[in-house]
């Protein structure tokens, strides 16, 4: 069994959305079990956060950087940093803002170093961009071009029942199925390492 989990802060429910798409996705793998732990009851729950095989770990960019209460979190785990307790569990990251860009790479990079000083394993998305092209369209997967993270938009007046768009949330999905498999991979490979 593998098992993820995924950590998130949504100030308007966008976030939270996509969140729910990529634990689906990552559920979607036989033997998976993933779990979503808003940051607000991360203390509270952080022994399941302790024994995921993957966190992945998504909020929303606001100011070009990680919402403040995903800080929180994040700085809430230096204990587990000391003692790198999550060492060589995988890691990734997606977020979501009401701009095209946005400057999301920067929160997905601040995402990913947080990741590394964890000790853990980065995957990214593994789509080529869509919409980049006459023959592209907004329903495409990753019409955003990320591939550090996932990356989500959601116009800022309209909810979280219609935003982001149905091609985020099939992207949002994909990822998470990816997390999975890639976590999968990594632990029979570990277990092979071990017997060898």
């Amino acid at each position: 069994m593998v098992s993820v989990a995924v950590v998130y802060h949504s100030g308007y429910g966008h976030t939270k959305a996509v969140a729910e798409s990529v634990a689906r996705g990552a559920a979607q793998l036989g033997g998976a079990r993933a779990t979503l732990i808003p940051v607000e009851e991360a203390e509270a729950r952080i022994a399941e956060l302790d024994a995921a095989d993957a966190i992945i770990f998504g909020t929303p960019t606001y100011m070009g950087g990680a919402s403040a209460k995903f800080r929180t979190f994040a700085e809430f785990t230096s204990k587990k940093w000391m003692g790198q307790e999550w060492k060589d569990k995988i890691a990734a990251g997606f977020t979501n803002s009401a701009s095209q860009s946005g400057d999301k790479l920067a929160t997905l990079a601040s995402l990913q170093v947080f990741a590394a000083q964890h000790g853990m394993v980065w995957v990214g998305l593994d789509l080529l961009p869509g919409n980049n092209s006459t023959k592209g369209s907004t329903d495409d997967l990753n019409r955003l071009g990320s591939f550090v993270g996932l990356m989500t938009q959601a116009n800022s007046d309209q909810s979280a029942e219609v935003a982001p768009p149905d091609a985020d949330h099939r992207t949002a999905e994909h990822f998470g199925r990816r997390v999975a498999e890639a976590t999968l991979r990594w632990i029979r490979g570990r277990e092979l390492a071990k017997a060898a």
